[in-house]
């Protein structure tokens, strides 16, 4: 079991543990809709030293990366980042990724935890071929996430980067209570927000200093339980759930990151193949309106049949409404479309929606 530097800090302040791909890591603290609520209305904390992070250096960097993932890095700058994925010949997912460009040969990785040790033997499985020197530097940084519309205000006194000046999807190095730290206007929520790297050995400093400044600004330690119900109202895909090495980034709904006019990557004859024929099941988010809960695995129907499966479900905190996403059969895919699922061996009435469920204000 491995720990993150704020295990104790968890436990003082009375988070529910629970084994998470092998980290010990809070799910809730004083309970789910509490801190959901918290980040749509003011700001929760999250502990996510979790996280993977490769670095990726040297002359070819920017055509190893090219070759590893769908999206086009050559549209970054340093200090821009990009959600992409880690693709298979198949156009399947290895996983899905954030990739910061630090310098112009110089590259971060973000990967999910599951996932860690698994996308580093498979960049470095891809590396030879290329002039780049790879590092998994997961134990050199622990990770947080400041997220919700109270963020900024909350962080900008702890740091004199310029905060407002930072846009969606940039980075920037600077020092957060006296370190030096990587911090990022990203998050896995919905919300404004920041995400902050820095070596293990400050996190507790900072997660107190964070604390003591948000916590009058209402300001919540959060876990993974809020974490997921967050995600699932922006339909942000969760590796393992609804995306992974039998689902294609088209049929995640995910195309917006796939860029056949760059040229090749892995993955693309796969993916030029069926752009062109179509996708036969497709990632659709939907409302039940019936009683009952859908969950992972469940089958979904339509006139009795079964046309799918949904792969993320949970009631809503902000929406009060039960919700999920699911793969269905392409020709069902269509918003307003009645569907069923199968709950505990009894068809509940549910409908496919536009998604995502929620998108904040800007």
């Amino acid at each position: 079991m491995k720990y993150t530097r704020l295990h104790s800090n968890h436990e003082k302040l009375g988070a529910k543990m629970i084994e998470f791909f092998g980290w010990r890591m809070p799910v809730e603290y004083k309970g789910i809709i509490d801190e959901h609520l918290a980040v749509r209305l003011q700001a929760g904390l999250f502990d996510v030293s979790h996280m993977g992070e490769i670095y990726v250096n040297g002359p070819d960097s920017l055509a190893f990366l090219q070759h590893l993932t769908p999206n086009d890095v050559s549209r970054l700058a340093p200090g821009q980042v990009q959600y992409t994925a880690l693709t298979t010949p198949q156009g399947t997912f290895v996983d899905d990724m954030l990739v910061y460009c630090l310098e112009p040969e110089r590259y971060l990785l973000v990967v999910n935890a599951s996932n860690a040790d698994k996308d580093y033997a498979w960049v470095v499985r891809h590396a030879p071929a290329f002039k780049v020197k790879t590092e998994n530097v997961s134990e050199s940084y622990s990770q947080l996430a400041l997220q919700g519309p109270k963020a900024e205000q909350i962080l900008q006194p702890l740091t004199a980067l310029p905060l407002a000046g930072m846009k969606s999807f940039t980075s920037a190095w600077g020092k957060v209570v006296g370190e030096e730290a990587l911090v990022s206007r990203t998050g896995y929520t919905g919300e404004d927000g920041f995400e902050i790297y820095l070596p293990p050995q400050r996190v507790v400093a900072l997660w107190d200093a964070l604390l003591e400044a948000g916590t009058p600004r209402g300001l919540r330690p959060c876990g993974l339980g809020a974490r997921d119900t967050l995600r699932l109202e922006a339909k942000m895909a969760l590796y393992g759930n609804d995306i992974d090495d039998q689902q294609t980034v088209l049929e995640a709904d995910l195309g917006w990151i796939v860029k056949l006019q760059k040229g090749e990557f892995i993955g693309r004859e796969a993916l030029a193949r069926q752009k062109a024929e179509g996708i036969a099941r497709k990632l659709v988010g939907f409302e039940v309106t019936g009683r009952g809960i859908a969950r992972s695995h469940y089958p979904i129907l339509a006139g009795g049949a079964r046309i799918g499966e949904v792969t993320s479900g949970a009631p809503s905190p902000w929406l009060n409404k039960n919700i999920g996403l699911g793969y269905v059969a392409v020709g069902h895919a269509a918003v307003g479309t009645l569907i069923e699922i199968l709950i505990r061996d009894q068809p509940v009435a549910a409908r496919i929606v536009q998604t995502p469920f929620y998108k904040r204000t800007r």
